[in-house]
């Protein structure tokens, strides 16, 4: 069949290549990546909505047949900036597994706050650096508490990947597993605190372990390394089912993201909900396999950009902070 012409996507352009170019398409366990599938078609998009029935037939069938199906739907893409190289950038983000108490402590003196009073009526809100010494952006927190932890360095983790699991001391002694989710932001941009430690020429290693090391060494510089930061996170409380703790929090398309299987994209260039196969040759993680489109971030933005969601807990938490390389994505689109 002849292809069909290219697409301009918002900040992207989609050039049609034929199925033989996508690199490792006959290798994938295409099974892994149809649970993700099958949560986007939970909240579809307008172009896959009427694929949906197929995607929920298909899950139990061979990848065989999935393959198929999805010559003979679907129609690939080279997702390509408006101007320059095809090759972007591939990061990786996780959700942390962390502790906190209930109540504020001498040992757990860092708050993690729910939405602020008003919150939505000033924007940009206060940054971090008014939020820590205005006593009108502190009143607006008070009471807003969820719950307390001892390192403002994790604390400031929870912020930057969005979401969290938190295991919480409560009053009578028990500890609940719940997550923290996002409710919002300060609508300040991000900045990262290694680039800052970096200009500042304070370490090398700008890795969380490095970011870590230097702050037990320098405690009366924390907060100026905090602050150098302006955007912060509000979170919102919700109970983990054994069925949920199967899956991470829900993305921005509103649906629960799969680890390995759900990337974070620039919705301009690729709408959620889309399958995307994704390619990028290492160093740290050789990849080229289908994913879905589920969810965006702050930092995410240009035409071939993703963030890979990796899971949860420590193991996820080190790849993430090193997993930084080479990037190619297609989208499949419907015919």
């Amino acid at each position: 069949m002849p292809l069909p012409s290219a697409i301009t996507q918002g900040k992207s352009r989609w050039q049609p290549v034929a199925w033989s170019a996508l690199p490792g398409f006959n290798d994938d366990a295409l099974h892994e990546a149809w649970n993700a599938w099958l949560k986007s078609c939970e909240r579809p998009g307008p172009a896959f909505a009427a694929l949906c029935p197929q995607v929920r037939q298909l899950s139990i069938a061979t990848a065989a047949e999935q393959r198929a199906w999805m010559l003979q739907a679907l129609q690939p893409y080279r997702v390509e900036p408006l101007q320059g190289s095809a090759d972007g950038l591939l990061t990786a983000y996780y959700e942390p597994l962390l502790d906190a108490s209930r109540r504020q402590s001498a040992s757990n003196g860092v708050p993690l706050y729910g939405l602020p009073a008003g919150y939505g009526q000033k924007k940009p809100w206060y940054s971090r650096q008014e939020i820590d010494t205005l006593p009108e952006a502190r009143a607006a927190l008070r009471g807003r508490e969820i719950a307390w932890m001892a390192d403002p360095l994790d604390a400031l983790a929870l912020q930057i990947q969005g979401s969290g699991r938190m295991r919480i001391s409560e009053a009578d002694g028990s500890v609940r597993t719940v997550r923290l989710a996002f409710a919002g932001s300060n609508d300040h941009p991000y900045r990262s605190v290694g680039g800052w430690l970096l200009q500042q020429g304070a370490l090398r290693d700008a890795s969380w372990q490095g970011i870590k090391a230097w702050a037990q060494q320098n405690p009366q510089r924390v907060n100026e390394m905090l602050w150098s930061n302006p955007r912060t996170v509000f979170f919102r409380e919700e109970p983990l089912s054994e069925l949920d703790a199967g899956f991470g929090p829900r993305g921005a398309q509103g649906v629960a993201l799969t680890p390995g299987r759900s990337i974070a994209v620039d919705k301009d260039s690729i709408p959620y909900g889309t399958p995307v196969w994704l390619a990028s040759p290492g160093p740290v993680l050789g990849l080229q396999r289908l994913v879905l489109a589920q969810d965006t971030g702050s930092a995410i933005t240009g035409a071939v950009r993703a963030d890979y969601f990796v899971g949860w807990g420590p193991q996820a938490g080190e790849l993430a902070g090193r997993l930084k390389q080479s990037l190619q994505l297609w989208v499949l689109w419907p015919r």
